[in-house]
């Protein structure tokens, strides 16, 4: 495919950079800003608006040498890195932004040309003045790119001939002594500071010139760092300048005081006029570039996207341009628009900023050739959000309403680029630190989260499964899913395949795991899964109905408890589901420290989701006599401490001695889902465990069996006559305290 003529460094990237930097801010705004601040004023202004345009231009050169840039500049780099929502976000605002700067450089000629005519300078004379410019401007750029940049080089010549005419010119208004701190008429330095900054913004022109360029990786640094290195030259000169050769009273009140200092003042008219035109020049050469890359992928309309000529031309993208520029020029309102335009600008070169300092930091791809330390981009960003809040905050917040509507449209859309972003990164790395400091420190049980192995087996239709691993995981943790596929020859080759809940819009990647039994599979992932700062805590399994796997399957059971496992098992009633997710019932045997357990799956069970606003109970079957107020008062400082919502019943059975089943049963009939604990150590007597869920699951819906690990705090309230010896307490009856808190099978005071 043949090509355009394309752009070397000087053409394509310093020229329009250099102009719109030694623009109209130069000739209309920097002499009363000497005037008013004085050397050491203006100094500061022009070393902190620096400060931002060289960390920029210097993260921009970082990321051009690492990377093929292509049409686009600044969007282009922005997408690359932080992705099509961020990119397109800042794409579309710079777009704007460029596209009202032409309107903003060529109502300013408009008013100088009529002044210096001394033709009326009402608003429809500068609406008909500026869109007539425009028109011409436009029809130039339309014509062709190269006619636009030789006319910037005749501009370029004019404003080094001003420069020279202002230099050698009219030294008669000498002041008396320097003008060292200004003289102070009550303008503040930080609104001189927000007067001065478009200039340091001219760079943007010869970056977004990116897909004209022979060479981007070597043309966009060097071009970009010569015109900032250049500018900052004659900012300060010029400082200097003004300080020792012309009175600050001169500088500060009258308009004319370069006309009056010139040697030739037409030069300097000229200067003006080749300012402010070649600053529109550079505005309406790179906002159709950012609009058609936008359109390239997908952002805009592919309208946009199309190019004229061997070299592409935006042609499409500069009529909407014009459009914007027209309306700019038409409304008239040039505070309100520089306000917004001024805060678009800072935004991008601070996302920039971030783009480098992102990819310097996370990538390990990220090898440029210029390369910046990554503290100069974070300073670069810390300094525009300052800047930002300090300039026009009302502004900020403006911009950042519209920008960030603007994102979440994009984020919905699910754009993505192929070439992928620096967000991948950016995750592992955090990941990776996350990770070393989990395994540095100890996790306390009050910051635990769920991160379950789930077993969810070969039936892939086991929405139930899943929909529990996502409630007890809530916002917070996390489970990974296996699915045992038996072998007389299993292989070592990880497979995995992906699962979608029906209403879920995540899918879900299920390992695959070949063994010679299916128990004896989880048997070794439970042991080996996990790495190093988040290692598996808790086992999820369906509960086995199948009598032929009854002896593996609590054989399996065992060894998750011996592997100090929380051990979750889900009995799921098929007919009543869920139910409508309003109640949850808690079995607790008394003693052990499957109470703790369950309070903390519930706090991550009702923090969001469907089971939010679910009614509680915790319930207690007592075998003692008149013991029940002590044991609810017990229960109650429990429940307090761990700072839970819940319903406490305790069930006096000292009478009646009725079986345990048969009162849960009755209880819990109409309960959405019930959790019965197995206490510590009761593997022993498994066997019968088993029979009561096989009885339990007839008469109930939904069951949770759980049996916590030794990670919980164990409390005993002594009503359970068939535990261990060992965790055998005093008799409740003996204990004066009714307010107490049995911890670790000891009796301590709550107070």
């Amino acid at each position: 495919m043949a090509k355009g003529k394309r752009f070397g460094t000087f053409g394509g990237v310093f020229t329009p950079s250099i102009l719109t930097i030694l623009g109209v801010i130069m000739y209309m705004r920097l002499p009363m800003i000497a005037g008013e601040a004085g050397l050491i004023g203006t100094l500061g202004i022009i070393f902190v608006a620096h400060l931002i345009s060289i960390s920029t231009g210097l993260s921009v050169s970082s990321i051009a040498t690492d990377k093929k840039v292509k049409e686009g500049g600044t969007y282009y780099i922005i997408s690359r890195s932080l992705g099509l929502p961020i990119g397109g976000t800042l794409g579309l605002a710079l777009f704007v932004g460029l596209s009202f700067s032409v309107s903003l450089y060529l109502i300013g000629f408009s008013e100088s040309f009529l002044g210096y005519w001394d033709l009326p300078m009402d608003i429809n004379h500068i609406r008909i003045t500026g869109s007539i410019i425009l028109l011409v401007v436009t029809i130039i750029t339309f014509v062709s790119t190269s006619l636009a940049i030789k006319t910037q080089y005749l501009i370029m010549a004019a404003i080094v001939l001003s420069l020279l005419s202002i230099v050698l010119g009219n030294h008669d208004f000498a002041p008396v002594t320097p003008n060292i701190f200004g003289k102070g008429t009550g303008v503040s330095l930080m609104v001189l500071f927000g007067i001065f900054f478009p200039a340091v913004t001219g760079f943007e022109a010869g970056v977004s010139m990116s897909g004209d360029l022979k060479d981007p990786k070597k043309s966009i640094p060097v071009g970009t760092i010569s015109a900032i290195a250049i500018g900052l030259t004659v900012y300060i000169a010029l400082a200097f300048f003004f300080a020792f050769t012309v009175d600050g009273e001169l500088l500060a009140t009258d308009p004319k005081a370069l006309f009056k200092i010139a040697l030739v003042p037409q030069l300097v008219i000229a200067g003006i006029w080749g300012a402010t035109l070649s600053s529109a020049l550079g505005s309406i050469l790179a906002a159709p570039r950012i609009l058609q890359s936008t359109a390239m992928d997908k952002i805009t309309p592919r309208f946009f996207a199309r190019g004229t000529g061997a070299a592409k031309e935006p042609r499409n993208a500069l009529l909407l341009t014009f459009l914007i520029a027209e309306a700019g020029i038409l409304i008239g309102e040039l505070d309100v628009i520089a306000r917004i335009v001024s805060i678009f600008f800072i935004t991008t070169y601070g996302f920039l900023n971030m783009s480098a300092a992102f990819e310097s930091l996370t990538s390990a791809d990220f090898r440029p050739s210029f390369r910046t330390p990554p503290w100069v981009s974070i300073v670069g960003f810390l300094a525009c959000f300052i800047v930002m809040i300090q300039l026009d905050f009302l502004a900020m917040v403006g911009a950042i309403v519209i920008l960030g509507a603007l994102f979440l449209f994009l984020k919905q859309r699910q754009l993505v680029l192929e070439t992928g972003d620096a967000w991948s990164s950016v995750w592992s790395t955090l990941v990776r630190a996350g990770l070393r400091r989990l395994n540095k420190a100890s996790m306390h049980t009050r910051n635990w989260r769920p991160n379950i192995i789930m077993f969810s087996g070969k039936d892939s239709a086991r929405p139930h499964l899943v929909e529990m691993a996502g409630a007890i995981c809530g916002r917070l943790g996390m489970y990974s899913a296996f699915e045992m596929i038996e072998s007389n020859e299993p292989r070592m080759v990880k497979d995995k395949r992906y699962f979608s809940a029906s209403g879920s819009s995540d899918e879900l990647i299920i390992h695959q795991h070949e063994c010679r039994s299916a128990y004896e599979g989880m048997n070794e992932i439970s042991r080996v899964y996990g790495f190093s700062g988040i290692e598996p805590d808790t086992i999820l399994m369906g509960w086995s109905r199948n009598a032929k796997n009854k002896a593996h399957f609590l054989k399996a059971i065992k060894n998750f408890e011996q592997s100090d496992l929380n051990t979750i098992l889900l009995s799921y009633n098929s007919l009543k589901k869920y139910g409508e997710k309003k109640t949850i019932d808690v079995w607790w045997s008394g003693w052990g420290s499957n109470l703790t357990f369950s309070i903390f799956l519930l706090r991550h069970f009702t923090s969001s989701g469907d089971w939010k606003d679910a009614h509680i109970r915790l319930l207690v079957i007592n075998t003692l006599r008149d013991r029940e107020e002590t044991i609810y008062r017990t229960l109650q400082n429990i429940t307090d401490k761990y700072r839970i919502s819940i319903e406490i019943k305790v069930i006096n059975n000292s009478v009646d001695a009725l079986p345990k089943n048969e009162i849960i049963s009755r209880e819990s009939s109409n309960t959405d889902l019930t959790f019965i604990g197995i206490p510590d150590k009761q593997y022993k007597h498994i066997e019968e465990t088993y029979e009561e869920v096989v009885t339990l699951s007839q008469h109930l819906g939904t069951l949770v069996l759980l049996n916590s690990s030794s990670r919980f705090e164990s409390f005993n309230l002594g009503i359970d006559v068939k535990q261990d010896e060992e965790h055998i307490i005093p008799d409740i009856q003996k204990l004066e305290l009714p307010e107490l808190v049995l911890s670790k099978y000891s009796i301590i005071n709550d107070d």
